[in-house]
């Protein structure tokens, strides 16, 4: 066990005991509620996106320093291109912004960028700039920060049958063949193995779907909904939910010695 101490709401100091041996591998977010915590401020949706923005890296670095070995961010759907044209242009900004301001902070933390989603449909910036971070971040041997950007789960999983389609058809790949593991791999986040499938889920803003979020990965993730949004979200609500996490009993199917 070890100990996370943070300050309250009061600024008082409490802490939260974690067991470091169950310590989720790959933690998935979807980071909602930036247009709510701006509008309760009287400000326009962006800026609540600006501040998203900076949460990320203050939990980036929190879960880095916990030893999780993926932490993804949900940061654009492909049903997102439905929101306002001003709202979107910022939104395809932010990537060319954080990574401007963080790549050298990721490179200090041995982070590695990796970016999940169709990329090349992205504005030419927004391209070019995840690119470059993924590139100036590759030889990184510590956590991977995976940002799921132009990404829709269900656009995966026909991207994926399309490809596994082809290659039945070239002969290369034979239909007896194609079990989880086939399909594991030939899905987006097949290059995170052996850590693609997220061992937590936590949606911020006390929103409680999945909004076509990794819908195959999270077979057997564990999901936490906190009503806390995203622009508020703290190390220390990382940690409450890892606790959260922590005190559940993965079965996997399967019952335990109490049960039987």
């Amino acid at each position: 066990m070890f100990t996370k101490l943070f300050k309250n709401n009061n600024d008082e100091a409490e802490q939260i005991e974690l067991d470091e041996s169950k310590i989720p591998n790959h933690i998935a977010i979807i980071m909602d509620g930036n247009g709510r915590w701006a509008k309760r401020r009287h400000l326009p949706r962006i800026a609540g996106h600006r501040q998203g923005m900076d949460v990320v890296r203050e939990i980036t670095r929190a879960a880095s320093d916990l030893g999780v070995k993926v932490l993804t961010l949900y940061a654009f759907s492909t049903e997102n291109w439905k929101r306002p044209d001003d709202e979107v242009s910022f939104l395809m900004d932010l990537p060319v912004k954080f990574f401007n301001k963080f790549v050298p902070e990721l490179i200090e933390q041995n982070v590695r960028v990796n970016v999940m989603g169709y990329v090349e449909q992205l504005p030419a910036k927004t391209k070019k700039a995840v690119l470059d971070a993924m590139e100036q971040t590759k030889d990184n041997t510590g956590m991977v920060l995976n940002f799921a950007l132009n990404y829709g789960s269900r656009a995966e999983i026909v991207t994926a049958v399309k490809e596994l389609s082809r290659r039945v058809a070239a002969g290369s790949l034979e239909v007896e063949a194609i079990d989880e593991q086939t399909i594991s791999r030939a899905l987006m986040t097949g290059k995170l193995a052996p850590y693609c499938d997220p061992e937590l889920i936590i949606r911020t803003s006390g929103e409680e779907r999945i909004s076509n979020f990794l819908l195959w990965q999270l077979a057997y993730s564990e999901l936490v909904f906190t009503e806390t949004l995203w622009p508020d979200y703290q190390p220390a609500n990382l940690y409450q939910d890892i606790k959260t996490y922590q005190s559940r009993d993965r079965r996997f199917g399967g019952v335990t010695e109490e049960e039987k």
